[in-house]
C-alpha cells in the first residue's frame, strides 16, 4: 500500500519543480548522465562533482546530497566523507547508495563507513546491498540483487532503527521504512530493470524530495513514486531498451496531475 496521499505528491512535485532544487551528486560514473537528466526532467537541478578540492564550497550551494559507491577510488572515498560530513554540518539531508555492497569487501566496508560516520538520513539500494549491509550472508551479482524485495524488509527495519537514516528497498515492490512504518510502492515497469542507472537515478530523485519534505520517510516514498509512475507511462510506449530510456525521462518531464490522478 502507498502510505503518501495523491494530493501530498502532487503538491510536494509542484514544490520541487518551483525551487528547482540543487542536488549534489557524487556518484559513478556509468550512471552520471542519467542520474543528471532524471533530475532535471523531474525539475531539480543536478551538480556532479568529486573533487576534493571544491567538496566544501559545493557542499555549501547545495540542497542535498547524494553519494553512490558506484565507481570508488581512494580520492572518491576522501570526497565521500569530506562532503557528508559538511552537509550534516550543514544540515542538508545525504542519501547513500550502497551499490554493489557485498560484491567486494572493500565496497561494502566503505558503505558501513559512511554509514557509522557521516549517518545518512536516507540509505536506498537492492534487496541484496540492504541485506549485505546487515551482514544477511548475501553477495550481490555484480551491482544487481540476487534477492527480492520482500526478503529485505525485515532487515532493513532493524537496519532504520540501528542508524536513524531511513530504508529504501527497491525491487518488483519498493519498500520504504524508518524501522516502525513501512510504505509500499507496487508500480514501475519490467524495462526498468534493463537500463543502467535507475536505481541511481531514485536515489537522487529521493535527494530532491528530502529537500523540500524533510518528513523523510515521505520524501523517500515520493522517489518511489515518481519513478514507478514515469516507468509505467514509459512502458506504455516502448518495447525495448533504449526506446524506454529516452521515453523515461520524459515521462519524468510530463508526469501532472492527471497522470498521477490516473495512477496512484
Amino acid at each position: 500500500m502507498i502510505m503518501v496521499q495523491k494530493e501530498q505528491f502532487i503538491k510536494d512535485l509542484e514544490k520541487l519543480r518551483q525551487n528547482a532544487p540543487l542536488v549534489h551528486n557524487i556518484t559513478n560514473y556509468v550512471v552520471m548522465n542519467t542520474s543528471a537528466n532524471s533530475l532535471l526532467s523531474i525539475g531539480a537541478s543536478p551538480v556532479m562533482a568529486h573533487a576534493i578540492e571544491e567538496m566544501r564550497e559545493m557542499v555549501s550551494i547545495a540542497s542535498a546530497l547524494m553519494i553512490n559507491i558506484g565507481t570508488l577510488s581512494n580520492k572518491w572515498v576522501e570526497a565521500m566523507f569530506l562532503a557528508g560530513n559538511e552537509a550534516k554540518a550543514k544540515g542538508i539531508p545525504v542519501i547513500l547508495d550502497p551499490v554493489g555492497a557485498g560484491a567486494t569487501s572493500y565496497r561494502t566496508d566503505t558503505a558501513k563507513k559512511l554509514i557509522e560516520d557521516v549517518q545518512p538520513d536516507i540509505i536506498r539500494g537492492n534487496a541484496s546491498e540492504i541485506m549485505a549491509l546487515a551482514k544477511a550472508g548475501i553477495q550481490t551479482k555484480g551491482v544487481d540483487s540476487t534477492a527480492e524485495s520482500d526478503s529485505a524488509l525485515d532487515i532493513a527495519k532493524e537496519m532504520a532503527k540501528k542508524t536513524g537514516a531511513v530504508i529504501s528497498i527497491s525491487g518488483k515492490t519498493d519498500y520504504i521504512t524508518d524501522g516502525e512504518t513501512v510504505h509500499s510502492v507496487e508500480k514501475g515497469h519490467p524495462l526498468m530493470g534493463k537500463i543502467t542507472g535507475t536505481g541511481c537515478a531514485a536515489s537522487s530523485i529521493s535527494g530532491a524530495f528530502a529537500s523540500i519534505n524533510n518528513n523523510y520517510l515521505e520524501a523517500a516514498t515520493e522517489a518511489m513514486i515518481a519513478m514507478g509512475i514515469a516507468g509505467e507511462m514509459a512502458g506504455e510506449q516502448a518495447d525495448a531498451p533504449g526506446t524506454f530510456q529516452v521515453k523515461f525521462l520524459d515521462s519524468l518531464y510530463k508526469m501532472d496531475e492527471k497522470e498521477i490522478g490516473k495512477r496512484l
